[in-house]
């Protein structure tokens, strides 16, 4: 027989697979057992980080004229504005997060509607914010939004940030909504067709057997959204919003000295790398997890 021919081995192992699968089962067991999850930053990884900030500052200390502050000193008279700026991407990033997860959670129950044209409508509305770039919907949002509300004879400002964290909420909402809705598919038939056996009508199954079983297969990617969403805030600094990247011009400006541009900007990528890096590593986790539990 020739050898194209041979039959196709019965095993249904994945040799190919199964080492990382392995791997991945054990690192969860022992996060599990510590009880916190593991930052795997290989020393490679950190020493190449470091290196970059050092040679940022080494750049920026090269050019440093009689006279001036050291790099260091620079950065450490900066750094509360700069903390502030960051607390306040934090703030936009939590508020779009918030919003866009209640209004994704809607439009993805509106996708599994009964009813053709809810269904149609929140599966065009999905699909058009999920495929719309960021930055466009940020600008729609600062131009086509009033700068002000006149209600009850009383003139009230809209903020840009307010604007910005709305248009940023929007595609938040598309994404969270084919999380939900791609959950609430994922959940094997029977669970239906038994809670129907049980007299539960479509909603009663619905929020109380199908949509609690459907968290734990959410929270990863929700949280991994939450990461992008965090460093996509920068954004908001192209509309005039005073976040961490605008202070960090205005540092700049201030200063008038071309050589802290790398240092500057890599410690901004330092603070934003501290707080997405445990994230993403958190998601991991709970997708180890979760797997190994199922």
């Amino acid at each position: 027989m020739s050898p194209w021919l041979a039959p196709l081995p019965q095993s249904t192992d994945l040799p190919v697979l199964l080492p990382a699968a392995a791997r991945v089962a054990r690192s969860a067991v022992a996060e599990r057992t510590a009880g916190s999850f593991r930052l795997r930053l290989h020393p490679a990884q950190g020493v190449v980080l470091f290196v970059l900030f050092l040679v940022g500052c080494g750049w920026a200390q090269a050019q440093v004229q009689p006279g001036q502050a050291g790099i260091i000193a620079t950065l450490w008279k900066w750094t509360p504005i700069l903390l502030g700026g960051f607390a306040f991407n934090l703030a936009i990033s939590v508020v779009a997060m918030s919003a866009g997860t209640v209004a994704g959670l809607f439009l993805g129950f509106g996708q599994i509607s009964m009813l053709l044209p809810v269904r149609k409508g929140a599966w065009l509305t999905t699909h058009f914010f999920r495929n719309a770039p960021w930055l466009v919907l940020l600008f729609y949002c600062m131009f086509l939004l009033p700068f002000q509300i006149r209600l009850f004879g009383v003139t009230i400002p809209v903020p840009d940030w307010m604007k910005a964290t709305l248009g940023l909420s929007l595609p938040v909402m598309a994404n969270v909504s084919e999380i939900v809705r791609g959950a609430i598919q994922s959940i094997p038939t029977a669970q239906w067709e038994s809670a129907a056996s049980l007299a539960f009508n479509r909603r009663q199954t619905l929020w109380m057997i199908i949509f609690p079983q459907c968290i734990k297969r959410m929270l990863p990617p929700w949280m991994n959204l939450y990461a992008i969403l965090t460093m996509a805030t920068v954004l908001t600094s192209i509309v005039g919003v005073n976040e961490m990247m605008s202070l960090t011009r205005q540092a700049l400006s201030a200063e008038d000295r071309s050589g802290l541009l790398l240092a500057f900007y890599s410690y901004v990528l330092f603070w934003f790398f501290l707080y997405c890096y445990p994230i993403a590593r958190w998601t991991v986790r709970l997708e180890a997890r979760y797997a190994v539990d199922s």
